[in-house]
């Protein structure tokens, strides 16, 4: 079966000699090919189990689901010859500067969630097993603070090691970088703001540590990458392995201690600052806002930006208020298709749609949004009143986990003793509001097809 969708596909691609580059995500298949004007779009429409199909920045993107998309993948890779561009490096040709800055800003922080979220999961069942009754000795809350604490205290390293990483440096001249702007020798952050400790100061300077700040440290990694690949381009050989690293390692300090990380810090504070008063609205519009078009955000592709403001509320205050925000959105969308789908009279048409549905119950969106609820504006406008609903229900009840990269179903144990049962009412309710208003709105012909989405972000 897989083989035959393998097959398909690529002759509906133009054949493997149409194929210039070849990639999968999470639920989608990715490529990018010579000639558009050889795409069958109907063939790769009507093939078996695809939800979805639509083009992206130059990429033809075709929405299989979770699990058989890797196994379509790598058929789809056998059968072609010879060495493949990078999908990502042929996307980035059709992107405007903004879509690549969000691109790149992706490509630093998607690293870092498994360890985010694998903390959030661990301090969401340590609360879990404090409500319960079950005491923590102090040996054994050490340790699991040694868990849950160590990824926070050091993640602006973390964020220098990624930038570095994505934008052609030595990752592990990142890493000291990223160190150094948490360096024990200089005055901690947290104990500068509390008064507990002054800045250091070197002339008509005033320094201290970042612990905790993101968009510093980000930009510390940028330019540090770039600056060690321009002294490598004329640095002589003979030297480069000693003199590169030095020069990279001094300039990016004092940089960053003396330059970058005061002036983004306050950029950063403003980011923060804007985005709490965001969601801290009265009668939870706030939440309304961010619940009804997270979702709309990533259909753009600019739900990315998210992550800069996310890991800065964990970093700072430990919760993150968008996690369940972003639950919220999906629930809508969520509750918008199922009621959609239930009224179709296409058998084979409600399947699909199912099929396209189950992944956003596990945090994948993509399938439902181009596969169902964007092929009917009215349904779409459903699940973003629904999400909306949900999100001020959110925000008026407080529920934020300590963590990111996980929703749905998936974050649920990073609520565990953390306003689990608000959590699943949110999610109720976003589904629940979704799908009346569908019902009320949407109307069903009895010829429903699959519809292409050509987005050309």
């Amino acid at each position: 079966m897989n083989k035959k969708i393998a097959v398909r596909l690529l002759a509906a691609l133009g054949g493997k000699d149409n194929i210039r580059a070849l990639e999968h995500c999470a639920t989608r298949l990715r490529v990018v090919v010579k000639d558009d004007a050889l795409i069958d779009v109907d063939q790769i429409k009507s093939t078996d189990n695809v939800a979805g199909y639509f083009l992206q920045s130059g990429q033809h993107q075709i929405i299989l689901g979770t699990g058989l998309v890797n196994k379509v993948f790598a058929l789809i890779q056998q059968e072609l010859d010879g060495e493949l561009e990078s999908a990502k490096g042929a996307a980035y040709e059709n992107m405007s500067p903004f879509q690549k800055a969000l691109r790149s800003l992706a490509d630093v922080f998607i690293p870092l969630i498994p360890v985010l979220v694998a903390t959030g999961l661990f301090m969401g069942l340590r609360g879990f097993a404090q409500q319960l009754g079950f005491e923590f000795s102090p040996e054994l809350l050490t340790m699991t603070q040694v868990v849950t604490d160590t990824v926070f205290i050091f993640l602006p390293a973390l964020v220098v090691w990624s930038a570095f990483k994505r934008f052609g440096g030595t990752p592990v001249i990142g890493m000291v970088l990223g160190l150094m702007l948490i360096a024990p020798m200089l005055p901690n952050a947290w104990d500068v703001a509390s008064g507990n400790a002054e800045m250091l100061s070197i002339g008509m300077f005033k320094i201290q540590g970042f612990q905790g700040t993101i968009i510093p440290a980000l930009i510390v990694g940028i330019l540090g990458a770039n600056l060690e690949r321009w002294i490598n381009s004329w640095m002589p050989s003979v030297v480069s392995l000693i003199f590169t690293p030095f020069l990279t390692i001094t300039i990016g300090m004092l940089a960053g201690l003396f330059i970058i990380g005061p002036v983004f810090n306050i950029v950063e504070h403003g980011v923060m600052v804007s985005t709490e008063s965001i969601i801290n609205l009265p009668m939870g519009i706030g939440g309304a806002i961010f619940g009804g078009l997270q979702q709309v955000l990533t259909v753009t592709g600019l739900h990315h930006s998210l992550m800069v403001v996310e890991l800065n509320f964990l970093s700072t205050i430990k919760i993150n208020p968008l996690n369940a925000l972003i639950t919220a959105s999906m629930a809508g969308q969520a509750g918008a298709a199922i009621a959609y789908t239930m009224s179709l009279k296409d058998k084979k048409q409600k399947a699909l749609n199912y099929s396209s549905i189950v992944p956003c119950f596990f945090g994948i969106t993509e399938p439902l949004l181009f596969g169902v609820t964007l092929t009917n504006s009215r349904v779409f406008a459903s699940g973003i009143i629904g999400g909306a609903i949900a999100g001020a229900f959110a925000t008026i009840m407080h529920i934020a986990p300590s963590v990111m990269g996980v929703t749905f179903i998936p974050a649920i144990p990073a609520y565990l003793g953390n306003g689990l049962g608000m959590y699943l009412v949110m999610i109720v309710i976003g589904m629940g509001s979704a799908a009346m208003l569908t019902k009320l709105l949407v109307k069903p012909t009895s010829n429903e097809a699959k519809m292409t989405v050509a987005l050309d972000k």
